[in-house]
This record gives C-alpha cells, sequence and structure tokens, in this order.
C-alpha cells in the first residue's frame, strides 16, 4: 500500500515535468527523501501513517512538479551558438575571391557547412550517454580505419592518409583522433579498474599505439593533439593517487625514450627539414624558407585596417587553409585579427566552462577532449601565421576550409551543446578527490 502511494504521488509530480530524460532522476531523488522523511516518522508514528506524513510534508505534487520542471528544463548554450554562427560567417571570407585551384569553393564551403550544422543539430538532441561502455568500439574502429587506409587509402601530397568516401576525401587522422578521444572519455571513468600490473600494462599499449601510428604517418599534429588531449583529460580523471603515479612515471619515461629516439634519427627527415625552414628561413630564400619571407610581408602591409577583402595576396599559397589567418590580417587589418583572436577566445573559454557546470563525468571529459581538440589547432595556426612556429599542415577548426576537420569539429560542438542541454538532467558522477 505505501509502495503504491509513494508511486501515485511520483507520478503527480513527473506529470508536470515535460522532460522525460528527468524522470528517472526525479523519482530518485524524491523516492529517497520520501523514505528519509518516513523512517523519521516511524519514531513516532506507525509506518502507514508516517508514510502519509511524508507525502504530506513534500507539498503539492503538482506544485512540486511545475517547480522541478523549470529546474530539470533541458538548456541551450546560446551564446555558444552564437559564437559558433560569428566564426561561420567568418569562414567564407578567405574564399569571395574565388580559390584558383578550388572552383566554386563558396559553393562547397556552404555545402560543407550545411552538413556541419545538421551534424550539429543530430548530436545537440541525441542523447551522449548511449556512448558510454563503448570504448573498445570507438578504439577498434580507429584502429580498423588506419589499417584500411594503409591497404586502400588515396595518396595527397605525398602521404597516404586520405580515404573515399562518396563526393568526398576524408582525413583519416583526424577521424581517429576523434574516436580515440571518445575511447579514453570513457576508460577514465573507469580508469581505477585498471589497478592490476596487466591492466596497467594494458592503459600503457592503449596510449602509445595511436601516437606511434600518427608518427609514422607522420603527422606530428595529431600526435601532438592527442597527447595534450589524453593528459588533459588524465588530469580530470578520478584516478587513484598511487595509480597515477605509477602511468604518470612509465609514461614520463617512456616519452623520453620516444623523443630521444626522433632526435636521433631527425636528420634528413620531415621533421628536420621543417626546424631547419623555422629557424633560418634566409638560408632557403627559393625553398621553403619563402614562406616566412610572405607571412612577414604580409603582415607588414596589413595595417590596422587592412588591404580589403578584394585584395589579392596570390604570394600566400594556402591562404584559405593553413594560412587564413594572416590572409585575414592582411585582408581586414590588425583591428580585425585581435577581434577574431578575441572571438575563438571566447569560444574556447565558453566551451570549457560548460565542463564544469556537468554534474556528469563522461560529459565532462568528452568536453575536456573536445576542447583540446579544438584549442591546439586553433592556437597553432595563429601562431603559424604569425611566423613564430614552424610551418606544417595545420587547418583552424570553423575557419579553414576542408571538410574532414569541419565535420568532425561539428560533431564535437554537437555532443558539448548536448552535455550541455542535459546538465540538470543527469545525475552526478564527478567523484571529489
Amino acid at each position: 500500500m505505501s509502495s503504491f502511494k509513494f508511486e501515485e504521488f511520483l507520478s503527480k509530480v513527473t506529470s508536470k515535468v515535460k522532460s522525460k530524460e528527468a524522470h528517472g532522476l526525479i523519482r530518485k531523488e524524491l523516492s529517497n527523501h520520501l523514505q528519509e522523511l518516513s523512517q523519521s516518522f516511524q519514531k513516532q508514528s506507525t509506518k502507514e501513517v508516517a508514510e502519509e506524513k511524508a507525502i504530506k510534508e513534500m507539498g503539492n505534487p503538482f506544485t512540486l512538479g511545475e517547480n522541478l520542471n523549470k529546474l530539470h528544463k533541458p538548456k541551450i548554450d546560446w551564446v555558444l551558438i552564437v559564437l559558433f554562427g560569428v566564426i561561420a560567417v567568418i569562414s567564407f571570407l578567405p574564399l569571395i575571391n574565388g580559390v584558383s585551384e578550388l572552383p566554386n569553393s563558396v559553393a562547397k564551403h556552404a555545402i560543407w557547412y550545411t552538413l556541419a550544422i545538421l551534424t550539429i543539430i543530430t548530436l545537440l538532441f541525441f542523447d551522449y550517454r548511449r556512448l558510454k561502455n563503448l570504448w573498445m568500439f570507438f578504439y577498434g574502429i580507429g584502429l580498423i580505419l588506419h589499417v584500411y587506409t594503409y591497404f586502400f587509402g588515396i595518396i595527397i601530397n605525398g602521404a597516404k592518409n586520405w580515404i573515399f568516401i562518396p563526393g568526398a576525401t576524408m582525413y583519416v587522422p583526424i577521424i581517429t583522433l576523434f574516436l580515440f578521444i571518445f575511447a579514453w572519455a570513457d576508460i577514465f571513468t573507469r580508469i581505477n579498474e585498471f589497478a592490476s600490473g596487466f591492466k596497467q600494462v594494458e592503459l600503457v599499449f592503449l596510449f602509445w599505439i595511436p601516437i606511434l601510428i600518427y608518427l609514422m604517418l607522420p603527422d606530428l599534429m595529431v600526435s601532438f593533439i592527442y597527447v595534450i588531449c589524453i593528459v588533459t583529460m588524465f588530469a580530470f580523471s578520478p584516478v587513484q593517487k598511487k595509480l597515477a603515479t605509477k602511468l604518470v612515471t612509465v609514461n614520463v619515461i617512456l616519452g623520453v625514450c620516444v623523443i630521444g629516439a626522433i632526435i636521433n634519427s631527425i636528420q634528413g627527415t620531415y621533421i628536420y627539414d621543417r626546424l631547419s625552414f623555422f629557424l633560418n628561413p634566409n638560408a632557403y630564400p627559393d625553398g621553403e624558407g619563402y614562406i616566412y619571407h610572405k607571412i612577414r610581408e604580409a603582415l607588414t602591409q596589413a595595417g590596422w585596417f587592412g588591404n580589403g577583402i578584394n585584395s589579392e595576396l596570390q604570394s600566400l599559397p594556402n591562404s584559405h587553409t593553413d594560412f587564413v589567418f594572416p590572409y585575414l590580417v592582411y585582408s581586414l587589418g590588425w583591428a580585425f585579427g585581435i577581434i577574431l583572436c578575441l572571438i575563438l577566445t571566447a569560444f574556447i573559454l565558453r566551451i570549457s566552462l560548460n565542463a564544469f557546470k556537468t554534474k556528469d563525468l563522461y560529459g565532462r571529459l568528452i568536453i575536456i577532449g573536445g576542447t583540446g581538440f579544438l584549442t591546439v589547432p586553433m592556437i597553432y595556426n595563429i601562431l603559424m601565421g604569425l611566423g613564430l612556429v614552424p610551418v606544417i599542415g595545420v587547418s583552424m577548426p570553423f575557419i579553414s576550409y576542408g571538410g574532414t576537420m569541419l565535420i568532425v569539429s561539428a560533431a564535437i560542438l554537437g555532443l558539448i551543446l548536448s552535455i550541455y542541454r542535459r546538465k540538470d538532467l543527469v545525475e552526478s558522477t564527478v567523484v571529489t578527490k
């Protein structure tokens, strides 16, 4: 009889809560509270009377439900969406005058952005918690994609890192980076289950296999982004101190060995050449060193308000991808460049803050990993555009032309918005250290 009364009360409460996703959480919270009240009243009366008093103490179920409906209503981060919209508009500016090697660039970019927006909307309403406990699937798909690319991939710019899908070619390392981040978000929610010696060895292998794959491709930037994302997620995971100490020690030793091996064999490699061009561009004025002179020239001629969006900067290659930042500064001036940096900073900060607004550990780790995925290439692309770091192929998320980076970044943003939307609908799983 008592369970029926409680159930009837809870049904009346949840009938006023529009979000069905919140019903389970509300029922659990209220049931616990009813049980606590009932037990306290049983000290002075019978169980049946105590339960009736507990229900009465909770108040009108319909009024309570209306109040809980306001509290557990799905949220939309409109600030983040507006910032994304502004960045999306800016991304079309480098394409206004067209790109000689890319016919119909504006139309193609519009198609990619349409797909990106559809991806964001789809994932916004998708319950990200359904992806939990699938870390083996995501990690395995990442490895399978690399194996497939090795045998059946497409060679572009001397690298066999691309695969063809109907209507487009996709850059595999960016896709697998996304999958590995998802896998690790799930792993870190259960990190303390890897306490045994065998499990710790498994973790070390899981961490280093993608790094070695990316280094062999070679794609130094993707491996760097991977390390930053995973290490940051690890720092915010509920790992026990003893286990953390062991894992950090082993991985630091392995990291030193890998870096030492790279330094020892760097001469004559792609990395060595890039560093040489960067450190002494004057020694290669007619070769790869010329790009640093062209960057400096473009930035010097920019002025505060630029040379106009219709001005041509033919001497700077890839102005719609890798060198989108110096192109925008040259065309619209340093004032616009500073404003763009502020917009991007606000965008990243907004995402970062969202990580700590959710009570769900899995969602928090996804946002932290996604923040690293977006932040590292943004910062490096800007520094590269200023001539402050070596030139390598790094696109600026949401601004540089390119389908793979745009779609994957949109997927991350959609999931971040999904996590924010459910921040008041999920049960707390964050462990306080």
